[in-house]
């Protein structure tokens, strides 16, 4: 598990951490996923100077979205990405949160991928599945310069 201590040794080792947050299906119908973000990068970002975190990439990546062919909707990653920047903004301010890059990473295919790149809080994709498949890879990078 990356914690604050892991991180910094990433950062000593000029490592950019890609930390994932995100609830478990039970949390997200219990309506507790902005709590459960908010625990998981408090605990990541304590004791890390403000430096080395605009440099951390941020995926929000819904556990029960992993493998599973469910996608959050655009709408629901681009508020669950927005509040993990408001979370880095009240630890570090308003300027190091807007470099902070947040990615959405639960399910991203080629016919969602453009969707979740066109909202204002998501910086990118952390594709898994898809990236795998050569004919997939190039449909989603198609789909984003069409």
């Amino acid at each position: 598990m990356l914690n604050s201590t892991n991180m910094k040794k990433l950062f000593a080792n000029s490592v950019t951490p890609v930390y994932c947050v995100g609830e478990t299906l039970e949390e997200y119908e219990a309506g507790v996923t902005k709590e459960v973000c908010r625990t998981q990068t408090v605990a990541a970002f304590k004791d890390v100077c403000p430096k080395c975190a605009e440099r951390v990439v941020i995926a929000y990546e819904p556990v029960w979205a992993i493998g599973t062919g469910k996608t959050a909707t655009n709408e629901i990653a681009q508020d669950v990405c927005a509040y993990i920047r408001s979370v880095v903004a009240e630890l570090y301010g308003q300027e190091t949160a807007d470099k902070v890059r947040i990615q959405y990473g639960g399910s991203v295919k080629p016919n969602n991928v453009k969707e979740y790149l066109t909202q204002p809080n998501i910086d990118g994709a952390l594709v898994g599945g898809a990236s795998l498949k050569v004919e997939s890879f190039v449909e989603m990078i198609e789909n984003l310069i069409a």
